[in-house]
């Protein structure tokens, strides 16, 4: 199939629906093999342009790699993941999403696709993300992915975090966080993407 080619960015973004959510589903290598309205409505793309893609078709370019090397060694462990990703529709201009991931495997256990579902982030994330995306970004291009990577696990070491702590805790502000013991259990047993969008 003919690779779709990547449109000029510009600098305008589509603010997302609260309320909705962006579905896709990819195989084990990433082709997209389904994709929601909403993505397509979002994306600006048609099913037919899309399904039999790469994912990455509408990844921005300021995203650094090194958030999508551990995205996917960590599906590849057959683990989930929320990262937040900027994404880039077929007009050029882009959107914010934070990513719940679900790893279906087949009888054998082996891995035979991943659903993911996509909803907006909370402006401050989106400020806090996008600065330290732009940091990773200009080491990346200056030094490679390697030293990129070494600057964001020194990142969070001097957090005390790891990367899911890390994007927990922007996403989650003191006003959302639980205070009484009943909701703090309920908070522990739920994944972030439920405990954000419940």
């Amino acid at each position: 199939m003919k690779a779709l080619k990547r449109p000029e960015p510009i600098n305008a973004e589509i603010i997302l629906d609260t309320k909705q959510t962006i579905m896709s589903k990819t195989n084990p290598k990433g082709i997209i093999e389904y994709a929601n309205d909403y993505f397509m409505e979002i994306s600006g793309y048609e099913e037919f342009e899309l399904i039999g893609q790469p994912h990455n078709v509408i990844r921005h370019p300021d995203m650094p790699k090194v958030i999508f090397k551990w995205l996917w060694e960590r599906l590849k462990e057959k683990k989930n993941i929320n990262a937040l990703v900027k994404n880039l529709a077929k007009d050029g201009r882009f959107y914010w999403v934070i990513t719940d991931f679900e790893v279906k495997l087949d009888d054998n256990g082996e891995i035979k696709s991943f659903s993911a579902r996509r909803k907006a982030p909370p402006r401050s994330t989106i400020e806090k993300i996008s600065a330290l995306y732009k940091k990773i970004l200009s080491i990346e291009q200056a030094r490679g992915v390697e030293i990129a990577e070494k600057y964001f696990v020194g990142f969070l070491e001097e957090k005390g975090m790891t990367y899911d702590e890390f994007i927990e805790d922007i996403c989650l502000s003191e006003t959302q966080k639980p205070v009484d013991m009943k909701e703090l259990q309920y908070y522990k047993r739920k994944g972030l993407f439920v405990r954000m969008f419940r």
